[in-house]
């Protein structure tokens, strides 16, 4: 081996640790990790609201007519008020206890009902609301569930954060801390000691309230909707800006980082607020805005899991020869089936194994690009249900667009591309193995020799 051939090595091995180190760390983030955990508690709240706007707007519709329907309909409504309307009620004091908790916080509780103070601070005075008749009135004294709701979703995020920040902050001032003395009760003395940082915190948000309402005329969440979430949701939930992430972070997963280091990250709360937003609209038989939501990710770039490695199990079982392959695939199918796939990623395995990355990479791409334009030109419904990520293949789809039957058939399609897809990979990554195995024996039998 030439010794430009080892520089180039080492720098291609140096390059590849440095994105990995920074990728790691980027994953790590205590502010990314804590979005991560809060999604991951109030996910199920989500879930539920898909049930309530499935029944709503299916089986309901199919049993009872006229006032009945309606009646019987308060069953979703009231799920619906209680789960999509209220998600940045919800989501604000959860990012505030698990950021105090990643933190190390001793106070976590005081910080997710700081967060959640915060967040009403900054909802505006007056609501414009719709009357029967279609008109406008401004009314003072209520709040709108369009800003409880999913589209103040991200402002319940970014205020979440910055409040929990700075109450952790403020609450280690020592000076800021009111001690009671060791005779009063701790429940009572850890409140009397976050009371001058709660004040100041409050008293920040709603000095901010009062600037904006003042000299702008405007609130923070109706700008933080205008001018963060939706450019950013813009990007990352087109079709550019979701292939580009989902390549990285699939590229990542080849190297043992979970890909959720940066699709969790940077698409799982983007994606939850265009599922929410579907959701809301099929509730109420608006048009349904997003292609891309959380339920588009399971059904057709995830199938399986990560690189819809259920491809793969299936070309293996078809056509592999090789006995540990197949018992690897035979392991893995029914955790699979429910699209856990790791055994498949590190006991095939995928990660570094380099004839095996380049599917695993690419897969994706191809399932978001086809199903993304065959709903975009309506060869198949958009995804209005949130079906759990555990939901099989097949049955995924079916319910997430309401009961879509193409929907089917298109995630078939795409599998079978899939094992179109992995079979040569395989098939080189076996022979690699093969050739491995043979020239480990050969080393063996010549130092058995020599000895």
């Amino acid at each position: 081996m030439s010794k430009e051939s080892t520089s180039e090595k080492l720098e291609h091995s140096s390059f590849l640790d440095k994105f990995t180190q920074i990728s790691v760390t980027v994953g790590n983030w205590v502010y990314l990790r804590s979005l991560r955990d809060a999604f991951a508690v109030i996910l199920p709240v989500f879930i539920i609201a898909g049930l309530g706007t499935l029944l709503n707007n299916t089986v309901f519709m199919w049993i009872f007519k006229g006032d009945t329907l309606t009646k019987v309909q308060v069953f979703g409504n009231a799920i619906s008020n209680g789960t999509l309307n209220v998600a940045s009620v919800l989501v604000a004091p959860m990012i505030g206890y698990a950021l105090a908790k990643n933190k190390g916080f001793n106070n976590p509780i005081a910080a997710a009902a700081m967060s959640l103070a915060s967040l009403f601070i900054m909802m505006p005075g007056t609501v414009s609301l719709t009357d029967a008749a279609g008109k406008a009135h401004n009314v003072t004294g209520g709040l709108s569930f369009l800003n409880t709701g999913t589209q103040g979703m991200f402002g319940g995020i970014i205020i979440g954060l910055v409040a929990t920040a700075m109450f952790i902050k403020l609450a280690g001032v020592k000076k800021l801390q009111i001690n009671l003395g060791e005779n009063v009760p701790p429940a009572v003395s850890s409140s009397f000691s976050v009371l001058l940082p709660a004040l100041i915190l409050m008293s920040f948000f709603a000095l901010i309230a009062a600037l904006l309402a003042g000299f702008f005329n405007t609130d923070l969440i109706n700008l933080i909707k205008n001018w963060v979430q939706e450019p950013l949701r813009g990007f990352n939930t087109s079709i550019l800006g979701f292939c580009v992430i989902y390549f990285v972070a699939n590229f990542l997963f080849t190297l043992g980082i979970h890909q959720t280091v940066i699709s969790g990250s940077l698409m799982d709360p983007l994606v939850l607020i265009n599922m929410n937003q579907n959701m809301l609209a099929y509730a109420h038989h608006a048009h349904i805005p997003n292609i891309i939501t959380t339920s588009f990710v399971s059904n057709y770039v995830l199938v399986g899991g990560s690189g819809s490695t259920i491809s793969l199990i299936i070309a293996i079982l078809l056509f592999s020869k090789v006995k540990s392959s197949k018992d690897v695939a035979k392991l893995s199918l029914a955790p699979g089936i429910f699209n856990i796939n790791e055994p498949m990623i590190f006991g095939y395995p995928i990660v570094f194994n380099l004839p095996m990355m380049i599917p695993f990479v690419l897969f994706p791409i191809i399932g978001a690009l086809m199903g993304y334009y065959a709903t975009l030109l309506g060869i198949v419904s958009k995804t209005v249900v949130l079906v759990p990520w555990t939901t099989p293949p097949l049955i995924g789809p079916y319910l997430s667009t309401a009961g879509d039957w193409r929907a089917v058939v298109l995630q078939v399609v795409i599998l079978a591309i899939g094992v179109v897809l992995y079979l040569p990979f395989m098939k080189i990554s076996e022979r690699v193995a093969a050739k491995q195995a043979e020239q480990l024996h050969a080393e063996q039998d010549a130092g058995t020799v020599n000895a």
